[in-house]
């Protein structure tokens, strides 16, 4: 099944909605705002999660404090043949990249990293990136400033 066969009403919107602005919102939380019966809430939300729609609770840290300043996008040329993804595979293990995309264009891949400073972050390059084969060409882009970063959604109002 994928996201296209799942089938949500008004009340599976309403209840991401809520839970996407506050993962720790009570179950008794949710029932009293959606008015509805606990029991029916929670067995909502478990389908919700049965059906991955619902993928996992996460918190979201500020990366100051630990140490994470440097904030940069890395564009990756890659030898990979046609529909592989081993380079991506790759990426994808490395704790520093947060987010590896397969994308269209010039570039293979497009991945986000954070890292401590400038230096980590070369390091991060000569270590991990350069004993993954098949990449060819990187072009790396330094965040200096973020105005907005968020993980949510646009969850529609009805349906």
């Amino acid at each position: 099944m994928n996201g296209n066969d799942i089938i949500l009403d008004k009340v599976d919107f309403s209840i991401l909605r809520l839970m996407q602005e506050n993962a720790r919102i009570s179950n008794a939380d949710l029932a009293r705002e959606l008015e509805m019966a606990p029991s029916a809430v929670l067995e909502r939300v478990k389908k919700l999660e049965q059906k991955n729609v619902i993928l996992q609770y996460t918190t979201r840290l500020n990366p100051a404090p630990l140490q994470q300043k440097l904030l940069a996008f890395i564009s990756m040329k890659a030898a990979d043949g046609l529909g592989s993804n081993n380079v991506g595979l790759e990426l994808a293990k490395i704790p520093e990249v947060q987010e590896v995309h397969h994308i269209a264009g010039e570039d293979c891949y497009l991945i986000k990293v954070r890292t401590a400073d400038s230096s980590s972050l070369m390091s991060l390059m000569r270590n991990s990136f350069s004993k993954i084969p098949n990449i060819l060409s990187t072009r790396t882009t330094i965040v200096l400033e973020t105005v907005k970063e968020q993980q949510q959604l646009v969850i529609p109002e009805k349906q």
